[in-house]
């Protein structure tokens, strides 16, 4: 054993002693990362630089010695993690992986897995139907109605159009109820940034605002729309201020995918769902699934306004989409009236 090797394994046993006595001692955990990147293992290395992290908090206290080691631990890590990155991706491109062609459902795991991206899941406020798949953004070839609502989407902003020229239709889309505790709603409520003009509200017609929508309504008149009388479906025109932003949030129910058609979509106008962030792009519509987290952006110059409308989820059978609407037209009928689920 070379006298190097040993300076190692003599701090090694070091470390283990005050480890021993306290298995989150900042210093000592750096100090057997050291020993063992002095040995010749850096993935076992960087797990004990990781765990001095972690044991650091945010650091105060510490002495000014030990924040400078915690600061060479993280770049070790980072190190670390960009090797191990490097590694997975020759390996990989060897076996054929390819990002831009290769499977998506993969390509998330590698993500995950390096630490690129965090794991977002369905959280409902209200409602989980259970066994339900994962999915951010719904594939289009699950929805065979989308291509024919998008081609109406020229007819459709001519209505809109119209209505835009009486502004104060449009409401704040958070609102004040009077049978129910308000929360401030992440600054939402009652804020004008974010509006709404509904043809369709909770299950229910909205008249004045349909008889001007011929083409709008004819549109969706083939879409599976989510159905539970006085919940559901709701159809609006959807408007983000130039400059707004809606912050992240959850919706109440999973059994239900919200669409998309942009109308009017500048440029910088962004929404993200989980991982996935896109730009909305006139007439290109899309269904998403509004229990998982997400937000919008509109950083623009330019009002960004979409309509909005729910539908089933295609993996909910008829005859679930029946009992999902039965459970709440029996919640609905104990008290005095249910919770409106929004889009």
């Amino acid at each position: 054993m070379s006298t190097t090797e040993q300076g190692y394994r003599t701090a090694l046993e070091a470390a283990d002693r005050v480890l021993a006595l306290n298995a989150r001692d900042p210093g000592a955990l750096i100090a057997k990362g050291d020993a063992l990147a002095g040995l010749g293992d850096s993935r076992a290395a960087a797990s004990f630089y990781s765990s001095a992290l972690r044991a650091a908090g945010d650091g105060k206290g510490l002495a000014p010695a030990v924040i400078t080691q915690l600061r060479r631990a993280q770049a070790a890590v980072q190190a670390q993690s960009q090797r191990f990155e490097d590694h997975l991706t020759h390996s990989l491109a060897g076996a054929g992986f390819n990002p831009s062609t290769s499977s998506d459902r993969f390509a998330l795991s590698l993500d995950l897995m390096a630490g690129r991206k965090r794991l977002y899941q369905q959280e409902p406020h209200f409602y989980l139907f259970p066994c339900l798949p994962q999915i951010q953004f719904q594939p289009r070839e699950s929805l065979p109605w989308l291509a024919a609502v998008e081609a109406e989407a020229s007819g459709i902003r001519a209505e809109l159009d119209a209505l835009l020229a009486e502004p104060d239709l449009f409401r704040p889309y958070v609102e004040p109820r009077a049978d129910r505790p308000n929360g401030d709603a992440f600054g939402m409520m009652s804020n004008a940034d974010w509006s709404a003009l509904f043809l369709w509200k909770d299950g229910e017609e909205q008249p004045d605002i349909a008889r001007r929508c011929p083409r709008t309504l004819a549109a969706l008149a083939e879409v599976p729309l989510c159905r539970v009388p006085g919940r559901t479906p709701s159809i609006l025109f959807s408007k983000l201020k130039a400059g707004a932003r809606i912050p992240p949030h959850h919706g109440l129910i999973n059994t239900r995918l919200i669409c998309h058609l942009p109308l009017i979509a500048p440029a910088g106008s962004r929404f993200r769902v989980g991982n996935d962030t896109r730009e909305w792009r006139e007439g290109q519509a899309w269904a998403f699934d509004d229990t998982i987290e997400h937000e919008a952006m509109n950083d623009s110059g330019q009002d960004r306004t979409i309509l909005i409308f729910d539908v089933w989820k295609p993996e909910i059978s008829e005859e679930e989409r029946a009992l999902v609407s039965a459970l709440f037209q029996a919640v609905d009928t104990y008290g005095a009236g249910g919770q409106a689920w929004g889009v």
